[in-house]
């Protein structure tokens, strides 16, 4: 039971990295490589100011760093001209020497002693009990984020988003800034990944330097898996999916953990299997059926 309770919190807290991640792969249709720095920037952003004693506005302020980060990247790529993938290699090299300066030039920073947004939570509800807070917590922040951007992409403006990454010239046909889409797309990407990186740094009680270490893999495993699950056939579907996704993700990744097979160093190892094996379906589901007509084919001649 601690097990699956674990993975529900750490999954929902990490649908919201899986959300920024869907945004960017699928929405916006750009491969972006922001997320390992812009995670650990609302890491650090949340560390420092809960650490002052302000984790609420730690939370906002990790957003709003995050949706910088975004900015940068989206800058660069729009204005400057840089390849997509390049933009978010320079922005999350760039990002580690920022958090290192947020964290105080050191590699990690302690929340022990400090009043996280847990604790007051479980201060405000005791009944809930240490799991139950967070695991409350972490829905609400989940819940709320996928609903914001379901309405979100319902608007004028996510129309235009989710327009210009399915034909970004039509889109500059239509008279639409396609450069200040992409650009607040990529904010609010990575905002939502900074917000997630912000809420693990509160949950976990530190935050490290090397904690965004793979994250792009971990938010592309969990949009895969969800999309196995739930399909593709909407926007609204494809948030939802993201965090169910996480969910599962979490859980796949604590039974293997779990068994003596996998040690805790192999974690990385085996999230980019799970993301191999999970991009591989689509390829080995054509194989087959290419291998059944030809097979049938050959039967009828």
């Amino acid at each position: 039971m601690t097990l699956v309770i674990g993975s529900l919190q750490l999954g929902l807290i990490y649908g919201l990295l899986a959300l920024g991640v869907y945004i960017t792969f699928r929405i916006l249709n750009i491969p972006d490589l922001t997320a390992d720095g812009s995670f650990t920037l609302g890491l650090a952003v949340s560390a420092s100011f809960t650490v002052a004693g302000h984790p609420y506005l730690g939370i906002l302020a990790a957003f709003l760093a995050g949706a910088a980060a975004g900015c940068v990247t989206g800058f660069l790529q729009t204005k400057v001209g840089i390849h997509p993938i390049l933009a978010g290699i320079l922005t999350m090299s760039g990002l580690y020497s920022v958090n290192l300066f947020v964290l105080g030039a050191k590699s990690n920073l302690s929340l022990i002693g400090t009043d996280t947004l847990f604790n007051k939570v479980l201060g405000t509800m005791p009944f809930l009990g240490k799991d139950g807070s967070k695991l409350l917590i972490g829905f609400v922040f989940a819940a709320v984020c996928a609903a914001v951007l379901i309405w979100f992409f319902k608007t004028q403006l996510g129309l235009s988003i989710r327009a210009t990454g399915n034909n970004e010239d039509m889109v500059r046909a239509s008279s639409i800034n396609v450069d200040v889409v992409k650009i607040i797309a990529l904010a609010i990407a990575n905002g939502c990944v900074g917000l997630s990186g912000a809420v693990i740094a509160q949950y976990q009680g530190f935050a490290d330097i090397s904690s965004g270490v793979g994250m792009v893999v971990v938010g592309l495993a969990s949009v895969i898996i969800g999309e196995a699950i739930m399909g593709k056939r909407s926007v609204t579907v494809g948030l939802v999916s993201a965090i169910a996704g996480s969910l599962v993700y979490r859980l796949i990744i604590a039974l293997a953990l779990k068994t003596s097979f996998f040690p805790s160093y192999m974690l990385k190892l085996v999230s980019a299997i799970i993301v191999a094996v999970a991009l591989a379906v689509p390829a080995v589901k054509r194989i087959i059926q290419l291998h059944k007509i030809r097979k049938g084919g050959n039967r009828n001649a």
